[in-house]
């Protein structure tokens, strides 16, 4: 049984915790550490488009802020999940422990998993509350 006492609770942690990952992923490794120039060469290297590159890097940074603040939680889970599924794609060759040379496919696998737990746990404690995509601001009347 869900104790719906602690569970929003869970869910903020969740959220929080996929949020500074992406964060980490986007800023501090793909922007920082490689720079955006060595992480477009990374993706040509193994034959993806160097736009892809600025996508995830978009994805990864503005998601994971997303993800922190609460704002759209489960909308922006789901968005992310084509970055972790090409991820473990790519990973896959490597084995499955991710400390194997070049990174196997178990961390990028359980974070997929994660995304997809986080999008049906919803947004929990503490998230920024925004109107619902399509509907009118509070206190507005849509014109008859």
């Amino acid at each position: 049984m869900i104790d719906t006492r602690t569970a929003p609770y869970a869910a903020f942690l969740l959220r929080v915790g996929l949020g500074l990952l992406f964060l980490a992923h986007g800023l501090v490794l793909k922007v920082m550490t490689f720079t955006i120039p060595g992480t477009v060469g990374y993706f040509e290297s193994i034959g993806f488009p160097g736009v892809f590159a600025y996508l995830v890097i978009l994805g990864e940074i503005g998601g994971g802020l997303l993800l922190i603040a609460g704002v759209y939680t489960r909308w922006i889970a789901l968005a992310l999940l084509p970055i972790m599924i090409g991820a473990t794609l790519q990973h896959v060759g490597n084995g499955w422990v991710f400390s194997a040379q070049g990174g196997g496919w178990e961390f990028p696998a359980f974070w997929t998993v994660l995304l997809v737990v986080q999008s049906l746990l919803g947004d929990g404690a503490f998230a920024v509350k925004v109107p619902a995509l399509g509907t009118p601001a509070a206190g507005r009347r849509e014109l008859a």
